[in-house]
């Protein structure tokens, strides 16, 4: 699945081997798949253990204990938009990350970990990215809305703000730029001065149309409400873990909440897009 293939490359990002060594999760054997009952996934209720807290404080979300068929109290949590399942050791002072298999070699904790992360998550991400300061590029009437964070000098921001026009102009898609500044040192000003402009969708439009380099003249000085906003949309950037632009959110045919990073491939603009 989409989710699981990332799973090793979550890992070394948080660098989770070097800091928390253990068993590999293989060891662990079971002979049946983990039910999902209200009762076994909870919000996590008090303190968590240390080492839960120290893997939150490297960028991981705890979403509440998760029911194994093993004797191991479990976490479901997620990382880079990607659901994990912690297993605690006994002394709580180490974690094991990965996926528990059965004798047959079956993942017995993936029904309960998807239940219990990839619902929830998606829901509040997208109330998130819809509370959020953004520019449409669109219709209000578009078949389908687009999130994406955008930084007024990055150059594949413009590919692909060039690659949707069929769709944007004929009403199949509108893109949410949400503005950030993360490049250069101009990219809070230029998103200022669209921001502040009589007409945000236009000024962008207008930008875009021009190419970063040729586009709207930055801000020298950006109003406090502006600045506000801008900060709040980096801080959110941040928090959703998306490390560069463009970084877009859209649903799949299956009604799945997927992130492309960087400028998509051709290939790819139907997913994203729909279709034409």
């Amino acid at each position: 699945m989409k989710r699981y293939a990332a799973l090793t490359t979550i890992l070394a990002s948080l660098a989770l081997v070097s800091m928390w060594p253990a068993a590999s999760a293989q060891d662990v054997t079971a002979t049946e798949e983990a039910p999902v009952t209200e009762e076994t996934i909870n919000e996590t209720e008090g303190a968590l253990p240390k080492v839960l807290q120290t893997l939150e404080a490297q960028g991981v979300e705890i979403v509440g204990e998760l029911d194994t068929p093993a004797d191991m109290k479990a976490y479901a949590a997620i990382a880079k938009q990607q659901p994990l399942a912690i297993y605690l050791t006994p002394d709580e002072e180490h974690v094991i990350i990965g996926t528990m298999m059965d004798t047959d070699g079956m993942d017995v904790t993936q029904t309960a970990l998807e239940a219990a992360t990839v619902k929830p998550w998606a829901e509040r991400t997208w109330q998130a990215l819809s509370e959020s300061t953004w520019v449409a590029d669109g219709s209000e009437d578009a078949d389908r809305v687009v999130y994406m964070f955008t930084d007024a000098n990055c150059p594949f921001c413009h590919k692909f703000w060039q690659q949707a026009r069929p769709w944007v102009e004929n009403d199949h898609v509108q893109i949410r730029h949400i503005l950030v500044s993360v490049l250069t040192d101009t990219s809070a000003g230029k998103a200022a001065a669209i921001l502040s402009a009589d007409n945000p969708a236009q000024a962008l439009h207008d930008h875009e149309s021009a190419g970063p380099e040729n586009g709207v003249t930055a801000l020298e000085s950006i109003p406090v409400e502006i600045n506000e906003q801008l900060e709040a949309n980096n801080d959110l950037m941040q928090k959703l873990q998306i490390e560069g632009t463009p970084g877009i959110f859209y649903f799949d045919e299956a009604g799945e909440l997927l992130v492309q990073r960087g400028a998509p491939l051709e290939d790819s603009l139907e997913e994203i897009l729909g279709k034409q």
